[in-house]
C-alpha cells in the first residue's frame, strides 16, 4: 500500500485534457472555448491549469477578480483574460496588465471609460454582461439605448463581447426557464448588433449549457467545473475525470471499548468495540465541520470509512473497524472514489464548495500522466 507522507492535493493534468476534449466534442469546431480558472482554478492551481488549457487550444481564460489575473499575467500568461467581476479600485491594474473587464452596470461602465480616457486608451477591449434571469450582475435589456449612447461618446473602449449566465442549465426540470434565458439573450444580441457598427462575439453557455443546450453555444462557450472533472449530473459525470485527488495518511490507530467517546464535545460514542484512525487534515484544510459524524466518507485501501465525531481544526477521525490497514497508510478524501460530489452530498452541499475550499496550506502536486 502506498505511503502518503503528508496531506497533498494531487492535480492530474492528463485528466484536464480528457475533460477538455470531451467538452470540445460537444461544440462546433469554430466555436471558441473560454477556460474558467477562478478561485485558484476551482481550488487546484491556477497557473498550471491555465498553461495546460492554452496548450490544448483554449481561446480565453476567465477569472473572478483582478488579483487572480495578475498572478497569471505576471507568470507569463499572454492570452486574453476576462475579469468577470471587475471593480473600480482595480481599473488601473486591469489596463496596465491588458486584462479585459466585464462591465455590468452604468456606473461601472462610465467609471471604466473615464479611466481609459485618462490613460489615453483607444478601443480598449471590454465585455458587457446582461442579466437574463440570474439577477446577480448585469445590465437589463431596457438599458441598451443608454449603453449605446454612452459608447457613442467615446473611442476609448470597444465592446469585445456581450454575455450572460445561465441560472439552472444543469436542472432539466427548469428547461423552460433556461430556454427563456436563451431567448432573452438572443434578443439582446440582435439589438446590440443592430446599434453598433461592429459585432461583438457572444457567449452564454457554462459547462451544463455546453452539454444540455447546443442552441446556447453562440460564438464561444465557458467551462469551469467541467474542465475540473464534473458533469453536474449522474448521466454526464462518467464522461469526466476529476483532476484533483485529496490524499492524506493514517497518523494513529485507536482501539475503543464500548461507550468511549471520540473527539471534541463527545459528539460520538461507541456502542461496541471499534477501531478508529486519526488523519492529519481538518477544517483548517477545508474539510469543514459539516462533514463530521458520518456525513463525510473517505477511502482506505479501497474501502469506505465514515468520519466519526466532530471535525477538528487539524485532524479528523474515521471508523476503520472493518478495514485491515496500518498507521502510515494512504487515505483518499476525494478523487475518483469517493468523488468530491459524493463526499459533498453526504453533508448536503456541492462539489464546487468542497473543492474551492481546500486550504492553500495543503501542498499541491502536479502530475501529467
Amino acid at each position: 500500500m502506498p505511503k502518503a507522507q503528508e496531506t497533498v492535493l494531487e492535480i492530474n493534468l492528463k485528466n484536464i485534457e480528457q475533460n477538455y476534449n470531451y467538452l470540445k466534442s460537444k461544440i462546433k469546431p469554430d466555436t471558441g472555448f473560454m477556460g474558467v480558472v477562478k478561485a485558484y482554478a476551482y481550488g487546484s492551481e491556477s497557473l498550471k491549469i491555465a498553461e495546460k488549457l492554452i496548450a490544448l487550444g483554449a481561446n480565453y481564460l476567465a477569472i473572478a477578480y483582478t488579483n487572480e489575473a495578475l498572478v497569471l499575467r505576471d507568470s507569463g500568461i499572454k492570452i486574453p483574460i476576462l475579469v468577470l467581476h471587475a471593480q473600480e479600485v482595480s481599473f488601473d491594474k486591469i489596463i496596465e496588465k491588458c486584462l479585459e473587464p466585464n462591465l455590468y452596470s452604468e456606473k461601472v461602465l462610465k467609471s471604466f471609460i473615464v479611466k481609459a480616457e485618462e490613460l489615453g486608451q483607444k478601443n480598449y477591449p471590454i465585455h458587457l454582461k446582461f442579466n437574463t434571469g440570474l439577477n446577480r450582475l448585469g445590465f437589463n435589456e431596457s438599458e441598451i439605448p443608454k449603453i449605446i449612447n454612452i459608447l457613442s461618446k467615446t473611442d476609448a473602449v470597444k465592446v469585445t463581447s456581450i454575455f450572460s449566465h445561465l441560472a439552472a442549465s444543469e436542472d432539466l426540470s427548469e428547461k423552460e426557464f433556461t430556454e427563456n434565458q436563451i431567448s432573452k439573450f438572443k434578443n439582446i444580441a440582435t439589438q446590440i448588433d443592430a446599434k453598433l457598427d461592429y459585432k461583438p462575439f457572444k457567449h452564454l453557455a457554462n459547462t451544463s449549457g455546453i452539454l444540455n443546450y447546443p442552441n446556447a453555444h453562440f460564438d464561444m462557450v465557458r467551462s469551469g467545473i467541467g474542465i475540473h472533472g464534473f458533469g453536474n449530473s449522474l448521466a454526464e459525470d462518467p464522461n469526466f475525470k476529476p483532476i484533483a485527488t485529496l490524499k492524506t495518511n493514517i497518523s494513529q490507530i485507536h482501539y475503543l471499548e464500548a461507550n468511549e467517546s471520540v473527539g471534541y464535545n463527545m459528539a460520538f460514542t461507541s456502542n461496541k468495540k471499534m477501531k478508529t484512525a486519526t488523519l492529519p487534515i481538518g477544517h483548517a484544510d477545508g474539510i469543514g465541520r459539516i462533514y463530521g459524524n458520518g456525513k463525510g466518507i473517505v477511502s482506505v485501501r479501497g474501502k469506505l470509512a465514515p468520519i466519526v465525531g466532530n471535525i477538528c481544526m487539524d485532524m479528523i477521525m474515521i471508523d476503520i473497524s472493518e478495514i485491515d490497514c496500518n498507521e502510515g497508510d494512504e487515505v483518499i478524501i476525494f478523487g475518483e472514489k469517493p468523488t468530491a460530489t459524493q463526499f459533498a452530498e453526504g453533508a448536503g452541499t456541492i462539489s464546487y464548495e468542497l473543492i474551492t475550499g481546500i486550504s492553500q496550506r495543503v501542498k499541491r502536486i502536479i502530475v501529467d500522466s
